[in-house]
């Protein structure tokens, strides 16, 4: 078999940890642990129950989906447990989820998970349990290169999520396992199938997994019940256009449901000014970036210093920059570049890291 947990020869008497989630991913992940001969384990963490969401399909780590990770456990005839980190998920992940809105920013929960409880907390859990390496579903590749450990993109570019693993440590790297990054979704579904798991044609999980109906705003506002001040909406040039229902509602580069009919040209969200409330629109030429401040940055590249490309939404597709310090220039003008979202930057296939953004730097302002 092939050594797709890269622990090398045989694997009896090696013990892995499976992060199980309910999914067919993962499932197919415990799957391929428990044939390949080594003790296989499925750890799943309950990070939250509330009321639609227990009973949701294509959610995540809660109610239905922790009973379908244990079934497909029993199916496997593997140990499984449940941990309970409701309290910690809420405080390191949904309660920065609403700050982040309330501060004018656009959070990225899913890295925040990563992070924290998933990547952390579970890290330190497998490795209490004994394990030799803690395994995920996720589609990205750990590569062995000159230097130890590397993070690449998926075989299957429609499946990556590197973009969301930016933040992963060298020792996180140098522990965890990706068995399906050299898979497309279809054979991961077949193996799931032959195995008749209960979860081989589960669908997706879509949203953002605290939102049981794609509703962010309400999850913000249970947390933060201030979290709808009104304030005004201002055109780049100065001019006051109409109210707005709260900044939870907006994002950067958002064109509908602005309510502010009857102007000249389409208007964008171009920022969101959280000490005056003020959501600032304009015509789509002021959405351009000419460069952007990074914090938090993690680097993975060891001593790479030629050129990379920068990906600063997961869905937008890198473009050529450099990286100055802190400070990441764009070769030509980004557009919808956010604070709160990550700029996650690569050389080819592999990941050198990444940064949250912090500020924006205008191109017009920087041509003016």
């Amino acid at each position: 078999m092939e050594d797709l947990f890269q622990l090398g020869g045989s694997l009896s008497g090696k013990r892995i940890i499976v992060a199980m989630s309910g999914g067919v991913d993962s499932s197919v992940v415990a799957a391929l642990a428990a044939r390949s001969g080594a003790e296989t384990i499925g750890v799943t963490l309950q990070l939250y129950d509330h009321g639609a969401a227990v009973g949701r399909v294509g959610s995540c780590c809660a109610g239905q989906d922790i009973r379908d990770a244990r079934q497909v456990a029993d199916r496997l005839g593997i140990a499984h447990y449940v941990f309970d980190y409701e309290s910690r998920f809420r405080d390191s992940v949904i309660d920065r989820f609403a700050d982040e809105y309330l501060a004018g920013r656009t959070p990225i929960p899913c890295v925040r998970c990563n992070m924290g409880v998933k990547f952390t907390d579970l890290f330190a859990l497998a490795r209490d349990l004994g394990a030799d390496c803690l395994a995920t579903g996720h589609y990205v590749r750990r590569v062995m290169g000159a230097d130890g450990a590397e993070l690449h993109r998926a075989v299957d570019p429609a499946r990556d999520q590197s973009y969301f693993l930016f933040a992963t440590t060298q020792a996180q790297l140098d522990y965890l396992r990706f068995p399906l990054g050299g898979m497309e979704k279809p054979a991961v579904r077949a193996i799931a199938a032959e195995l008749g798991l209960v979860v081989a044609m589960k669908p997706d999980s879509q949203d953002i997994c605290f939102v049981p109906d794609g509703d962010y705003a309400k999850v913000v506002r249970k947390v933060r019940p201030d979290a709808d001040d009104a304030g005004e909406i201002v055109h780049v040039d100065g001019r006051v256009l109409g109210p707005h229902k709260g900044l939870i509602h907006y994002t950067v580069g958002q064109r509908r449901g602005l309510e502010i009919g009857g102007q000249a040209e389409p208007l964008y969200v171009v920022r969101l000014e959280a000490a005056s409330k003020r959501v600032i629109v304009g015509p789509k030429a002021a959405l351009a970036v000419q460069a952007a401040r990074l914090e938090e940055i993690n680097w993975l590249g060891g001593g790479h210093a030629g050129p990379l490309r920068a990906k600063v939404r997961s869905m937008a597709k890198p473009v050529a920059a450099r990286l100055e310090c802190e400070r990441l220039v764009f070769e030509s003008h980004e557009f919808g570049v956010a604070p709160g979202q990550a700029a996650v930057l690569y050389a080819g296939e592999r990941v050198l890291g990444g940064g949250w953004i912090a500020e924006t730097e205008s191109a017009e302002l920087v041509g003016a």
